[in-house]
């Protein structure tokens, strides 16, 4: 196990490409990694695709990254609160693909345990269902929905300990460990850092063979 997860907010960055795929926990900026979608900015970052619950607030949290350009494709439950993010999908800057948030999260579970999608109801006699296959089981039609993984996932822990047990507090818990376990390489960005064993193992949420960097937030003492 890498006992040396601890790298600059910099370094981090550094492994997210032009063009790769990332997923952003926090619900509403609620438990996001704003640390990290600063420093994607200032290395000028291109082209990303983004899988996360929405396209945040102007100028706050995915907001940012909208502002700045950042994004080519995003794909969230909802844009609604981030006009910035409807003009640049009207004009055809931004491409969007909305995703009901239920069958968001399942389809990020399901790359995390390795499943070839999931069955929902939901979205059946709506647009939704264009070009998917669906499938009858019992007479009930259901969408079969394929696996959302990616290149990088950036999340945000309120504890974390040197080897990467992460503990979320109250609802920055939201789409944070789900994203972990659905990334090729997981970063989290720490907002308080603590020696091995001072986490309580019942309070770890994501196991630290999830993790594979932590970054120190601005709150860290």
């Amino acid at each position: 196990m890498n006992m040396n997860k601890i790298i600059s907010v910099q370094e981090a960055v550094s492994k997210i490409h032009d063009n790769d795929t990332i997923m952003i926990g926090g619900f509403m900026s609620c438990g996001t990694p704003d640390i990290l979608i600063d420093e994607i900015i200032n290395q000028k970052r291109e082209n990303l695709n983004v899988i996360a619950n929405d396209a945040g607030s102007p100028g706050i949290g995915i907001g940012k990254l909208i502002s700045n350009n950042v994004i080519k494709k995003i794909q969230a439950s909802h844009i609604g609160l981030n006009p910035e993010a409807g003009e640049q999908m009207n004009i055809g800057k931004l491409e969007v693909h909305l995703i009901p948030q239920g069958s968001l999260v399942e389809m990020i579970r399901a790359a995390g345990a390795g499943l070839g999608g999931i069955l929902t109801p939901t979205g059946i006699g709506t647009e939704v269902e264009e070009g998917k296959i669906k499938i009858n089981i019992k007479g009930i039609d259901y969408l079969l929905e394929l696996p959302l993984k990616a290149d990088v996932a950036l999340i945000k822990g309120s504890v974390v300990d040197k080897s990467g047990n992460v503990f979320y507090s109250a609802t920055t818990k939201n789409f944070n460990p789900i994203m972990a376990s659905a990334a090729k390489i997981v970063i989290v960005a720490a907002e308080r850092i603590v020696e091995v064993g001072e986490l309580d193992p019942n309070l770890v949420m994501t196991p630290n063979i999830f993790i594979d960097y932590i970054v120190r937030s601005e709150m860290v003492s």
